[in-house]
């Protein structure tokens, strides 16, 4: 069944793939993935500034021309810890000059614990961003913890997953490299 399942997005991935649009992504929507929830059309971005893991200001923008996964977390947050590496394999298979996994810890999240979040489950790979004051949570309305997002070229919000889910199954895959594609 499984093969099956690969198969069909695998077939709905290529007749998609040259100038699929965002709301054809829903045609890959699988397991987790069926969470997604696809917009009909592009929702405006943010420009409001978060803290880098650098230490300075920094605002979506840095990432204009490349497809985004941004997911907002905690340290506190159970469900976080279990989506995790999720994205951080998602980003180590597919992260690069089209694709990147963002990651902003949202509320009060001192960044020796999001540090020792990271090692406590292996992830390596993805930013240690901070919105201390969720000012970035609150423009892009977020509700609630885990919620990830899909950010096309522009920074416009094209989809919307609250809770979490398995970022580095076959369906999400597809449904990042339909995007690039197009």
């Amino acid at each position: 069944m499984r093969k099956l399942i690969t198969a069909l997005l695998y077939t709905a991935l290529a007749s998609v793939a040259n100038g699929a649009a965002a709301q054809d992504i829903a045609a890959l929507r699988d397991g987790d993935m069926r969470k997604l929830a696809v917009h009909s059309a592009p929702m405006d971005g943010t420009d409001v500034a978060f803290t880098s893991e650098d230490g300075s200001e920094m605002t979506l923008a840095a990432y204009k021309g490349q497809y985004v996964v941004l997911n907002f977390w905690a340290t506190w947050c159970a469900p976080c810890r279990k989506e995790m590496p999720h994205l951080s394999a998602l980003q180590a298979a597919m992260g690069g000059p089209d694709m990147q996994v963002v990651t902003i810890a949202t509320g009060r999240n001192p960044v020796p614990a999001m540090q020792r979040f990271f090692d406590e489950i292996g992830v390596d790979n993805l930013p240690l961003h901070t919105d201390a004051r969720q000012s970035v949570a609150r423009s892009l309305g977020i509700l609630g913890l885990p919620v990830t997002l899909i950010l096309d070229r522009d920074g416009n919000e094209i989809a919307r997953l609250q809770g979490d889910a398995d970022w580095a199954s076959d369906s999400a895959k597809a449904i990042m490299a339909a995007l690039i594609a197009e």
